[in-house]
């Protein structure tokens, strides 16, 4: 299974995270993952959901009794979100939520300008595999929009576009892509919360891409690629919370 098809079903599924696959074992033998690790995909999944905006002040306390643990495991849990960028802990008090920064909108547009205009020129004539991975992807997101799924929506809007930069074919660069994951999820579900109206825009966009890799033009699929993630740049002139 792909990454950001994997990470698709753990955001879907917190359950899983926290309890593993029942098939494999009798409930009663299966064990949960360490407690630090439950805080720490409680707490991101929250960050990148937006249930915890940005600006949210998170108290040890609080997070221990919602988890069901010790304050030991949240502590381990705050300090390596705090290394990914998504919180800042201050002693005492507990951890702030940070806001995405204009500097980190710009910073992830022109990342994903470079490595999609390069991917989806590289991808034509595109493979039928890929042709009806996207067409999957595409018909997902529909869905989760008419649902009003906006997490969901944003998270297949990503494995959208990863899919095209995985085919590709530079492993270099798709890892440079995955990194910029939590960052694009986050910003994703924030857009579509403050512009709601972006959703069928990005549909349409979305299809316009499916439309010149089914017909193998190149040229037409890198102009709309750079329209669609040239809109984000705007954005860069506020935060987004």
């Amino acid at each position: 299974m792909r990454t950001c098809c994997i990470y698709a079903v753990l955001m879907s599924s917190p359950s899983l995270v926290a309890t593993g696959s029942a098939s494999s074992a009798p409930s009663s033998a299966v064990k949960q993952p360490p407690a630090a690790d439950r805080v720490y995909t409680h707490v991101k999944q929250g960050v990148l959901d937006r249930r915890y905006e940005g600006g949210t002040l998170l108290t040890e306390g609080e997070l221990a009794e919602a988890v069901g643990v010790s304050r030991t495991p949240v502590r381990e849990a705050l300090l390596r979100l705090e290394v990914e960028g998504l919180i800042k802990l201050y002693p005492k008090k507990g951890a702030l939520v940070l806001p995405v920064s204009s500097q980190e909108i710009a910073d992830v547009v022109e990342t994903r300008m470079l490595v999609e205009q390069h991917a989806v020129r590289k991808v034509v004539p595109a493979s039928p595999t890929l042709i009806a991975r996207l067409e999957e992807l595409l018909a997902k997101q529909k869905e989760q929009a008419a649902a009003g799924d906006l997490a969901g929506a944003a998270v297949t809007d990503r494995c959208f576009h990863a899919e095209i930069v995985r085919s590709g074919g530079n492993e270099i660069l798709s890892r440079l892509y995955d990194q910029l994951r939590d960052r694009q999820l986050r910003m994703g579900v924030a857009i579509m919360h403050s512009h709601p109206d972006r959703i069928a825009k990005t549909l349409t966009e979305h299809e316009a891409i499916l439309d010149a890799l089914r017909t193998g033009d190149a040229e037409a699929a890198v102009d709309i690629v750079h329209q669609h993630v040239d809109w984000f740049s705007h954005l860069a002139r506020g935060d987004v919370r």
